[in-house]
């Protein structure tokens, strides 16, 4: 009985990631390119990749992983959500200021790092970061009696990662562009073929469209409007957002996708999938994601056509990921 004791226990283990720094440090390392806005992240295969590796490393179970990551005034973006909602996964929000810095990133991973170590949560933990910010809370944790095994990612030259919390961690991996290239990939730009592009019609099939399928309607023909005369054309009045300041570009891209993600979670891909190949959204269908994006932003986007502009744009980028069409919108 006596040698029972020296039995080793099971590891039970976090994982906890510095989004801010994997996607930069990949960014620069596969694509060649700095800022987030000019890559896609395939986030959720990237966090099981990594989920995976961690469990081929240290055997044991896993208690968690915490994403830990940055938006403007805190408010996750279309990408955040979705990693929010997989199992296993605490997303955990600092604020990014208008300079791109994150802003209490660093403190929500020592807290967290430290309470799981100091309570004998986990004995072990997994650090994918590479800031020196950072190393209080591997000394925080360490004091616990939990051992911290450090990744990074594959530098481009030297080294990314900070030398003291290199030194100070227990076990140190880096992740390969081989592993990583897999996940990351460059925005493209919005195109449909021309072969795909749909034609303005008048409909009289029995075959329900995409807009009367979302609006429950049975089909009907829709006649064309005549073409106005010459005399009749009246000369283009200023639009009513003429003078004012309008929402911002960024804003309503993201707005679109959160909309996009909403309507794939509610309604599934079958029925989203009977939008495709667009860009052109059928009327019911446009109304309402007009109507779901001025109920985010609190205000009337009527006044605004570039923002309306926008918010599709960022509506079918969403829905083209999905279907891994592979395109993406123009910056």
């Amino acid at each position: 009985m006596a040698n029972s004791e020296l039995v080793p226990q099971p590891a039970r283990y976090a994982v906890f990631v510095d989004a801010g720094y994997l996607y930069a440090a990949s960014g620069a390392l596969l694509l060649d390119v700095g800022s987030r806005r000019e890559y896609r992240v395939a986030a959720e295969k990237l966090i099981r990749s990594l989920t995976a590796h961690a469990a081929e490393r240290i055997r044991g179970e896993l208690l968690r992983i915490y994403w830990f990551d940055a938006a403007p005034r805190r408010q996750p973006t279309v990408d955040q959500r979705v990693i929010a909602n997989l199992p296993l996964v605490k997303l955990r929000l600092g604020n990014l200021n208008a300079q791109g810095q994150q802003k209490g990133v660093d403190a929500q991973l020592r807290a967290d790092l430290e309470a799981l170590a100091r309570h004998r949560a986990i004995t072990d933990a997994v650090l994918l970061a590479g800031d020196e910010d950072m190393l209080p809370a591997v000394e925080a944790a360490q004091r616990y009696g939990v051992r911290v095994h450090l990744w990074g990612v594959e530098p481009t030259h030297g080294s990314n990662q900070a030398e003291w919390l290199v030194w100070e961690s227990d076990t140190v991996e880096v992740l390969s562009a081989d592993f990583l290239r897999p996940y990351f990939s460059k925005a493209g730009v919005l195109s449909v073929p021309a072969t795909e592009q749909p034609q303005v019609a008048v409909r009289t099939s029995t075959v329900p469209s995409p807009s009367q399928v979302f609006a429950g309607r049975a089909p009907t023909p829709v006649p064309m409007a005549p073409k106005p005369s010459p005399a009749t054309i009246r000369p283009a009045t200023p639009p009513p957002s003429e003078g004012k300041l309008g929402p911002e570009r960024h804003q309503m891209l993201e707005i679109g996708e959160h909309v996009a993600q909403k309507w794939l979670f509610e309604r599934g891909r079958d029925n989203i999938r009977d939008l495709l190949p667009g860009p052109i959204l059928p009327p019911v269908i446009d109304k309402e994601l007009l109507i779901e994006a001025e109920k985010e932003l609190g205000r009337s986007l009527r006044p605004y056509q570039e923002a309306r502009t926008w918010l599709r744009d960022g509506f079918w980028e969403r829905v083209y990921r999905e279907f891994g069409i592979g395109v993406g919108r123009s910056d």
